[in-house]
């Protein structure tokens, strides 16, 4: 609609609200002539259309900030002295208003619907902008849930409470912490016709006991004895919402080492990762006599490597 015609509208007492009213009673208002006059709620009734119509456009220019602003501004501006007329004598006329802004005189001057700066063109400088042409969308809703780990990783469908109703929003498996997703057309309803908005949903990811993501892979900590890792051994390692796997430890693994179980990590759209287990030498904390006398005797007996000679040759630089 274009800004001109606001001059003949009071949009305020067409949904019979005062002029100070906020965004909560004006949307509750709205929202209760909508369900009266929907063409849906009055099927054939060319009345009740026509209502939907000035009251959709109504709360399309009031629920704007700038849009209202500058409604407020035109018909302020209608009802004092400056009112356009078809010119002649009295006030200033409509072709002397617009001369008086070009600088020359009001009969040469030329507005155009199609050309470079239109009638609409005008306002829109005088105001702080154009109005929007055609149905608006509704606006956008930001909503947010929270998954516990297992469930990121393998998706699910959760149900949301937004001001439209309920939801139900599929959940991509592999999913990560932080990520958005966008639910097309379960936003707000358009208040001229439009598309709906959508449902922005930003997902919170539950830390894990265990396990952590690297991309498409699980990483977990491995613990392994000493013992474990300097002959060799066969231990099983958990994975995330099956059985434990069995994995071979070679002999002389050191502390630190990743080995690599195939296919048990995020499985998405972008494929299936691994899971990753970081073996940690385990040192007991307590030993028996019989132990001790062990390891004393493997200390005879070891190779005399000093494992810290190369860092402190690589620290000399």
């Amino acid at each position: 609609m274009a800004s001109q015609d606001w001059l003949d509208k009071d949009f305020y007492q067409l949904l019979g609200v005062s002029k100070d009213v906020g965004d909560a009673e004006l949307k509750k208002t709205y929202r209760k002539l909508a369900r009266k006059y929907h063409p849906d709620s009055n099927p054939g009734d060319a009345v009740a259309e026509a209502k939907f119509k000035e009251i959709s456009e109504a709360y399309s220019v009031l629920s704007d900030p700038e849009q209202r602003a500058e409604y407020d501004q035109i018909r302020a501006m209608g009802a004092g002295g400056a009112r356009f007329t078809a010119g002649g004598g009295g006030n200033q006329g409509f072709e002397d208003v617009f001369g008086g802004m070009f600088g020359g005189g009001g009969r040469n001057t030329h507005f155009q619907s199609g050309g470079p700066q239109g009638f609409e063109d005008i306002f829109g400088g005088m105001f702080g902008g154009a109005p929007p042409r055609g149905p608006q969308s509704g606006r956008d809703i930001q909503a947010t849930t929270t998954l516990d780990f297992e469930t990121a990783v393998q998706g699910k469908t959760v149900t949301l409470q937004a001001s439209t109703g309920s939801v139900k929003v599929k959940i991509p498996a592999g999913v990560s912490d932080g990520q958005k997703i966008k639910v097309r057309g379960k936003g707000e309803p358009s208040p001229t016709g439009g598309p709906a908005g959508d449902i922005i949903l930003t997902v919170s990811v539950r830390k894990h006991p265990v396990f952590e993501r690297d991309g498409q892979n699980l990483r977990v900590k491995l613990p392994v004895t000493f013992s474990e890792a300097a002959l060799g051994a066969t231990v099983e390692v958990p994975t995330l919402g099956g059985a434990p796997v069995k994995l071979k430890v070679q002999p002389g693994t050191p502390s630190g080492r990743v080995l690599r179980v195939k296919g048990r990590g995020v499985s998405s759209s972008k494929g299936t990762g691994d899971l990753l287990a970081e073996v940690q030498i385990v040192v007991p904390s307590h030993l028996s006599p019989e132990a001790k006398a062990a390891l004393e005797a493997f200390r005879d007996v070891e190779p005399q490597e000093n494992p810290r000679a190369d860092l402190l040759a690589r620290a000399k630089g």
